[in-house]
């Protein structure tokens, strides 16, 4: 008996830190892909300095959290991630608007898709 109490307290520990790191992924991702859909907008009014802020801001919040992402999210995915804020800031920088609202729309649902990929739903544990 003692066996399957011990079984149901590492289950629900487990099940804990599940829900405890789509949490934390949700309220960061949502944060990011806010920072760049401000940037967006500057860059639409041509503030193109601005929106270059706002994403060196994402950037740099993405890579405080690197440790973690890098731990517990696949590497090709945040590899992705990364790579994708490399191209945004680099149509910023350019200010090519057309080829900048494309990759900044990419790297949004790239974002997104990471906490949907971690969301404790029916959809991923199927």
């Amino acid at each position: 008996m003692r066996r399957l109490w011990i079984a149901v307290a590492f289950l629900a520990a487990v099940f804990a830190a599940t829900l405890v790191n789509s949490h934390y992924l949700k309220t960061f991702s949502t944060e990011l892909t806010s920072l760049l859909t401000q940037a967006e907008s500057l860059a639409e009014r041509g503030e193109w300095s601005e929106a270059e802020s706002l994403t060196q801001q994402a950037l740099a919040s993405w890579e405080e959290h690197d440790l973690y992402l890098y731990t517990m999210l696949r590497h090709s995915d945040t590899d992705q991630v990364h790579s994708g804020f490399q191209e945004v800031l680099e149509f910023i920088r350019c200010e090519e608007g057309g080829e900048y609202s494309a990759a900044n729309a990419r790297l949004v649902s790239q974002i997104e898709l990471l906490y949907e990929m971690e969301e404790f739903s029916l959809k991923n544990l199927l």
